[in-house]
């Protein structure tokens, strides 16, 4: 948000959507680092988003085939320093397909950066903002329109005008990019 942001403030609609490459190119080193970096962050977030769409298939399958043993079993396996580990086939051979399947198509979609924009705005609110405010209300049993909950509800309501925003952003972007892109030209 804030190289956004900064980005925003010194380039305007010109800024670029990689900033590591298109300014950057020595000290190589740093660059590689921050990649690194950037890989990271991006198989951590990839995990918390996927790990919903996962558990949703893995039900739905394990309530259509009960009977099946390469969906429901589970085996045992001991791992070097973590210990016992249970493995189901099925989600070895489901999650692999899932991350190659998405992985090929964020390599031939051409607007990336856009469709990245409208996911992350889509998906911001509702998990970094909404639930997690309405839990801490609810467990902190926080009266109904005290100045606490009014501040809480204050900046849920900001939070959705941002990401509103944000989608509205993306939505232009993809519109642009669709109306530029030339089918296999580089």
């Amino acid at each position: 948000m804030l190289c956004g942001c900064i980005g925003y403030a010194a380039f305007g609609n010109k800024a670029p959507g990689d900033f590591l490459t298109d300014f950057f190119y020595e000290p190589y080193w740093l660059i590689d680092f921050a990649n690194a970096c950037i890989v990271l962050h991006l198989i951590a977030a990839y995990q918390v988003f996927a790990q919903p769409i996962f558990q949703f298939v893995e039900n739905k399958c394990n309530k259509a085939w009960p009977e099946s043993n390469f969906i429901t079993k589970e085996h045992s396996m001991n791992i070097l320093f973590l210990g016992k580990c249970r493995i189901s086939f099925f989600r070895l051979v489901w999650r692999t397909a899932y991350v190659i399947f998405t992985t090929v198509v964020a390599m031939i979609f051409p607007f990336f950066n856009a469709i990245l924009g409208l996911i992350g705005a889509a998906a911001f609110w509702p998990l970094t903002v909404y639930f997690p405010v309405e839990m801490h209300i609810s467990q902190r049993k926080i009266k109904k329109h005290s100045m606490r909950w009014i501040g809480l509800k204050l900046l849920v309501l900001v939070c959705l005008i941002v990401t509103l925003l944000a989608a509205i952003g993306s939505i232009v972007g993809l519109i642009k990019s669709v109306k530029a892109y030339k089918h296999f030209h580089s």
